[in-house]
């Protein structure tokens, strides 16, 4: 007996149109007189409008095998390894910093200890703007926003008895990148590694910086150059480390939607790519080696669909913009935070359950790597317990919730897959508009970025305040009791302590050694040919002790400093 012919898909679309008429009158319809919704529209975290139902309807020219493809197979907007958590689960990378060099190696161990998988350095506000501890500048602020650290000598305290081939490490350093970098790799070499078998990613994203974070130091174009550097170094010298984490954290977190969060990193990569290009560089031998760094915020479905876009993004953009070859130049990798700027100071155990669901999205959207925020962070740095509910979060939604079972569990979702579709349409609308300014550091003079992400925040602030967005504890749901917690505090002893052990390198150091090494830097920074890179002669003023300011001052003298202009 032979099977009965299947529908067209016109035909299987006006069944859907039919039914979904039939549901509007028939039973949707009674329910709207009764009385009216509880929103109109109800709206994302990014304030984009959401209708009642999702159908065949809203995703009629997606071809499942064109458009979504195959766990592991372009364009990876199912992931980019075929078994993906069934074969092995993301990095849980707790960040992680504070006061001295001592103070976070025994956090690290900790960390460690209780199942974390990888490191990543917090630095404390001084070394992001390239200052020494004892600098008028760093008064108030040494060890405070993460760990100080100003010469190799805090570097190795920093890693003491953490073997550097066993964890990889990410480093949110930025400006000062090349300078910290060349720190972490002499520690590797004084444990007797061979740089080529370490691994860990810095985030070394200086446009974003421009944009949102403003920890910026010199002008864009002599910060292209220094990344630049890292990149060409990288894939000679360490091919295992990821020479940039292109970050959209940051742009999320000072009030970007998730579009524009996608939008702006991808168009911060494809800077990135075309400088190293212009270096000539074969984009299939660096390529594999970036990595990107994203926000995970409320909106659980908002924020999978973003990740699912911004594989296919990055994948069509490789191929076909960049001419890479290889697949795996095609791949983004990612880790993922989540958002700080969702925390709240009232009723902070709140937090614990706004992280599960970032992280949850994170998870179902495919992250290669994971941070949970601590729920007191909205008062401080995390204290020891708060961090250690943080990492077991992860680690219950890795063993217990199910959700790593399955590849791509949400997958052929109509509402999901309508709104991945949405997120890369609006991302290559953006990105023609900022082709069409001049690119990404014209946008930035022009102050394109920053008025986008401003008005973004502003509007999201209106919502609140006119309770049109409810954030519970807030300006909903409020309680008078005392909601203070015990939290974690740097002392003046620890700043004395690191500022003592600070001046005593620089005393004690073989001064002629140090001087030389500046001296060859600077003539290093001076080349504009692109012949010489900085990573050289940075290792070697590492190693003479010279501290991180030292250098960053050589860098200042050549290159100057940036200052932002107004924008209204």
């Amino acid at each position: 007996m032979s099977n009965p012919p299947t529908m067209t898909q016109k035909e299987e679309l006006e069944k859907v149109r039919k039914g979904l008429k039939g549901w509007e009158d028939k039973c949707l319809a009674p329910i709207l007189k009764e009385g009216p919704e509880r929103y109109d529209p109800f709206i994302t975290t990014s304030s984009k409008p959401i209708g009642r139902l999702y159908t065949p309807l809203d995703n009629k020219d997606l071809d499942p095998v064109e458009d979504l493809g195959m766990p592991g197979q372009y364009p990876y907007i199912r992931g980019v390894h075929p078994t993906m958590y069934r074969g092995r689960l993301w990095t849980m990378r707790q960040f992680a910093g504070f006061g001295t060099a001592e103070d976070t190696n025994q956090r690290y161990k900790f960390l460690l200890k209780h199942g974390e998988t990888g490191l990543s350095v917090a630095f404390h506000l001084p070394t992001l703007y390239g200052y020494d501890s004892d600098h008028p500048r760093s008064y108030g602020e040494v060890g405070k926003c993460g760990v100080a650290i100003d010469s190799l000598a805090d570097m190795e305290i920093l890693f003491s008895g953490i073997p550097l081939d066993k964890v990889t490490t990410s480093m949110t350093i930025n400006a000062p990148a090349t300078i910290v970098w060349s720190m972490y790799i002499t520690v590797a070499k004084k444990q007797g590694l061979d740089p080529h078998i370490i691994g860990g990613t810095i985030q070394n994203d200086i446009l974003k910086e421009y944009m949102a974070q403003k920890t910026f130091i010199y002008p864009p174009t002599p910060s292209l150059r220094l990344i630049t550097d890292t990149i060409e170094f990288g894939t000679k010298e360490i091919p295992k480390w990821n020479t940039i984490s292109i970050s959209g954290y940051h742009i999320r977190e000072a009030g970007a939607t998730a579009l524009q969060e996608l939008a702006f990193t991808l168009a911060d990569g494809m800077t990135y790519v075309q400088n190293a290009k212009d270096r000539g560089l074969d984009v299939d031998t660096f390529a594999p080696r970036l990595s990107f760094f994203f926000n995970a915020h409320n909106d659980l479905f908002e924020e999978l669909a973003k990740y699912r876009a911004a594989r296919k993004i990055w994948a069509t953009v490789m191929r076909d913009r960049f001419g890479a070859k290889k697949p795996r130049s095609w791949w983004l990798r990612f880790h993922t935070q989540t958002a700080g700027c969702s925390l709240t100071e009232q009723q902070p155990e709140n937090n614990i359950v706004r992280v599960t669901i970032q992280a949850l999205a994170a998870v179902l959207g495919g992250t290669q790597s994971l941070h949970t925020n601590s729920m007191d962070e909205a008062w401080a740095l995390p204290t020891q317990k708060a961090v250690q509910i943080a990492l077991r979060t992860q680690q219950i939604i890795a063993h217990e919730s199910g959700v790593t079972n399955t590849v791509d569990p949400l997958g052929g979702s109509y509402f999901v897959e309508w709104l991945t579709q949405e997120m890369v349409d609006g991302a290559f609308k953006y990105f023609d508009k900022i082709d069409a300014m001049g690119g990404v550091v014209a946008g930035i003079e022009k102050g394109f970025f920053q008025r986008e992400i401003a008005d973004s925040a502003f509007r999201y602030q209106k919502e609140i305040d006119g309770k049109r967005r409810i954030i519970i504890g807030v300006n909903d749901f409020t309680t008078e009791a005392d909601e203070s917690i015990t939290y974690l505090k740097v002392t003046k002893a620890q700043e004395e302590r690191h500022i003592n052990r600070l001046k005593k390198v620089r005393k004690d150091r073989d001064q002629k050694k140090a001087k030389a090494a500046l001296g060859k830097l600077r003539k290093a920074a001076e080349d504009g040919s692109g012949r010489s890179n900085v990573m050289y002669p940075l290792l070697d003023c590492v190693a003479a002790y010279c501290t991180l300011q030292e250098m960053c001052d050589v860098f200042r003298d050549i290159f100057g400093e940036y200052t932002e202009p107004p924008s209204f």
